[in-house]
């Protein structure tokens, strides 16, 4: 029989194995200590559009449950306002910084001098040509030459068709543009039946988007396809299209971070005939896992970059489902 003393002293040893904190795995307690009270300072392009909007969700959501902090400025498309903000952030010095520039060659000096002050500079989707500590976000020579390929394959001569296209290009500064349109002329070299009868930029505007696309199909009827560089310009390109009532005739193929407003339901509706998607929840995962492995493994800022691309996902109405895009909705509730 147990006395009634033992059985106080068992209680009292299992309460006490309590009080000592949650079960160590031998990594577990380090993880959460070394991100307890952390400081990462972000700068977007701007907000207040999905790509940005859904990154911020996915790292808010992984601050709040470990415990630091993510404070964002944002520059509303200003390269000079993104500047500053970034000089103001690197006085603070914060932990990691994250950038989203607009600008390849913006933030060239602003990336080594954030890495001398001992912050961790992680770039998103757009980088500046000097790396930093991590990018995370698309191989945009990749998207260029899978966009060509595709054309190629759609509006070249083993189709049957004249080979027709056109490129409606964003502002020339973006990574976007210069490595992505590298990609297409060189897949396009390779497809001589191919001939690039417009190459214009719209600067992300889809109004300037839908003007200049207006112009492009009326001095080309007979165009077998368009390029688009991101699906918040794109609009305007579609508008066009659909005015010209040429939705049967011109192939038209977007790309962006694969929200559902922007990508499935203009795929749905017949307003793109195909889209890249780089999965901006999934670009939230590898942001937030750049962000946990610099904090943990902690290299001398400029040492030992590193580049986490995004795999693209191809949708088409042969391929779209339930679950080939997103929701700011769902990415804030479900976490990142």
């Amino acid at each position: 029989m147990w006395s009634a003393a033992a059985a106080v002293a068992i209680l009292a040893s299992v309460a006490g194995t309590v009080a000592a904190g949650p079960y160590d795995d031998g990594q577990s307690k380090k993880y959460y200590e070394t991100m307890k009270g952390k400081r990462v300072a972000f700068v977007p392009l701007s907000m207040g559009f999905d790509l940005t909007e859904g990154w911020n969700a996915a790292l808010q959501n992984q601050a709040k449950a470990l415990g630091y902090t993510v404070d964002v400025r944002d520059p509303n498309w200003n390269v000079e306002a993104a500047v500053q903000a970034v000089n103001g952030f690197i006085a603070d010095k914060p932990d990691v910084l994250i950038l989203h520039p607009l600008d390849q060659q913006a933030y060239n000096r602003l990336v080594p001098k954030a890495q001398k002050e001992g912050i961790y500079v992680v770039q998103v989707n757009l980088k500046s040509v000097v790396n930093g500590d991590a990018y995370v976000g698309t191989d945009w020579y990749d998207m260029g030459v899978r966009q060509a390929q595709l054309m190629a394959k759609t509006c070249g001569k083993a189709a049957g068709k004249n080979g027709k296209v056109a490129i409606v290009t964003g502002q020339a500064a973006t990574p976007t543009v210069i490595i992505g349109n590298q990609g297409m002329d060189d897949v396009f070299a390779e497809h001589p039946d191919i001939k690039i009868v417009a190459k214009q930029s719209a600067d992300f505007d889809p109004s300037k988007a839908q003007a200049v696309t207006s112009t492009i199909l009326k001095q080309n009827p007979d165009l077998c396809g368009i390029i688009g560089i991101w699906d918040g310009q794109d609009t305007g390109v579609a508008a066009a299209v659909r005015e010209a009532g040429m939705q049967d005739q011109v192939f038209f193929i977007s790309q962006g971070g694969g929200n559902k407003a922007a990508a499935c339901d203009n795929i749905a509706n017949g307003n793109f005939d195909a889209y890249f998607s780089y999965d901006v929840p999934g670009q939230g995962r590898d942001l937030n896992a750049a962000v946990k492995i610099l904090l943990q493994t902690k290299p001398k800022p400029g040492s030992a970059a590193f580049a986490l691309y995004t795999p693209l996902k191809l949708i088409t109405k042969d391929s779209l489902t339930a679950s080939s895009c997103w929701t700011l909705d769902q990415l804030k509730r479900d976490g990142g």
